[in-house]
Parts: structure tokens; sequence; C-alpha cells
């Protein structure tokens, strides 16, 4: 999930810097479902094989597609990028990312710890 976070906060970001073309329309990710669909497929970060009777288990991550977003406001210029409802979807995504990456090293600092115990 976090690189679909990731993902959704560059094109977010592309839809902020292209606020004043002519004719761009805004993208972004439906987070739902792909977190529907990750969750569903089961799909963890492939791990590298460091020997040749290592099993693979790992399903690969479905790809998540853009979606057109659809303004509440339509522009003389066809521009669909709104800069108030892009800046809230930008933070909140952030907040997404900043959670999840505490939630993930948060997990490995206390494996590391506990590793470290056993020692």
């Amino acid at each position: 999930m976090l690189s679909v976070l990731a993902r959704r906060e560059a094109v977010i970001a592309s839809n902020i810097a292209n606020a004043d073309t002519p004719n761009y329309l805004a993208r972004d990710i439906d987070l739902p479902s792909v977190a529907l669909a990750l969750h569903n497929s089961g799909a963890t970060l492939p791990l590298a094989r460091t020997h040749a009777a290592h099993q693979v288990l790992l399903a690969a991550p479905p790809s998540e597609p853009l979606l057109y977003t659809v303004p509440l406001q339509g522009a003389v210029d066809g521009n669909s990028v709104e800069m108030d409802v892009e800046r809230a979807k930008f933070a909140e995504n952030t907040v997404r990312y900043e959670f999840a990456l505490g939630q993930v090293s948060g997990h490995y600092k206390m494996m590391k710890e506990l590793l470290d115990s056993i020692r």
C-alpha cells in the first residue's frame, strides 16, 4: 500500500503542477478499490531469492489504474484541476502515507528489538 500511496502522491502533484495547463484532465487513483484488490490478492512485496532452493510464494501487487476526476465546477479552458480539492487530497494522502510508514517501521523496530534480546 505504501507504493500505491507514493504513486498517488506523484499523480496529485502532477495535477497541481498542471493546474494552469489548458485542457489538462486531473487524474487520481481509486484507493478503496486498490486497497480491496490488495487485500483480496494477499499481495506482498517480492523478496530477493538468494538461493535456488528458496520458494517463491509471493504474488505481485495489482497495478492501480489512473482514473479521471470529475470536477465540481467546469473551467472555461477545459482544465479539470481544482486546486482546493487537490490540496485536500494531497494532505490526506500524506497523512495516510506517514501513518502506513510508521506502522511498517514500528513493526520492524519491534522485530529488531526481539532479535537483539535473543542474542
